[in-house]
């Protein structure tokens, strides 16, 4: 009979291991891809609650009234037809810019009809207005400037006044924004806050409307 050392391993040992180890690394590749798949349900499933929490931020119990705008919003800034209209069902004046007076009218409205209190003019509070929304203009610039025909004159103003730098603020302070508004005169034409921290289209809707109330007499140097 042959004599086998217990001490060196056969050949069959050498396959046996070999075939374990290839099992325990087939193993480890199926649990790895079952993880995948497992996280990309999680991934999923977290944005389709994004998603639902999206639909419910402007109405209780997330629904959307009749007469919604398919997810057009109106907020401080906006300007245009669709402002004039929210106005309008609002019963402030209808001058197209979605300024304080506005944002106030449209928080009243939400508190009185049960919709959540952020001042923007979402699908929820459109619709309960009946108002059906067109793509909203994120910029007052052409409601004012394109009706009035002033966007030339208001743009050599500008240039004038700050050399069009929206964050401008005179040396002594008083005057301040891209048409360095007093606070005073600011506040006068319905803007709040810090004319110089406003955004460039409200500064420019405020322009606007100052020169059509009073012409070019607060720019005596520019206009």
């Amino acid at each position: 009979m042959p004599n086998f050392d217990p001490a060196i391993a056969s050949p069959w040992l050498a396959s046996l291991r070999a075939s374990r180890r290839r099992r325990a690394e087939a193993a480890r590749r199926a649990r790895r891809k079952r993880a995948g798949r497992g996280g990309a349900s999680v991934l999923l499933a977290a944005m389709t609650l994004v998603a639902g929490a999206a639909v419910a931020a402007d109405g209780p119990g997330g629904a959307v009234a009749p007469g919604g705008t398919g997810g057009a919003a109106l907020r401080a800034g906006a300007g245009g037809s669709t402002v004039v209209a929210l106005q309008r069902a609002l019963g402030v004046p209808a001058d197209g810019v979605f300024g304080p007076i506005t944002r106030r009218a449209v928080r009243r409205f939400q508190r009185a009809h049960g919709l959540v209190v952020d001042g923007i003019a979402g699908p929820a509070t459109l619709g309960a207005l009946g108002i059906a929304a067109r793509r909203a203009s994120a910029s007052p610039r052409r409601t004012y400037l394109a009706r009035t025909g002033s966007a030339g004159l208001l743009a050599r103003i500008a240039s004038c006044e700050s050399g069009g730098n929206p964050a401008a603020i005179s040396a002594g302070g008083r005057y301040r924004g891209k048409y360095q508004f007093s606070r005073a005169t600011w506040r006068a034409m319905g803007g709040v806050g810090d004319p110089a921290r406003a955004p460039e289209a409200v500064q420019d809707a405020m322009a606007a409307r100052l020169l059509a109330a009073r012409g070019t007499s607060p720019w005596p140097s520019c206009a």
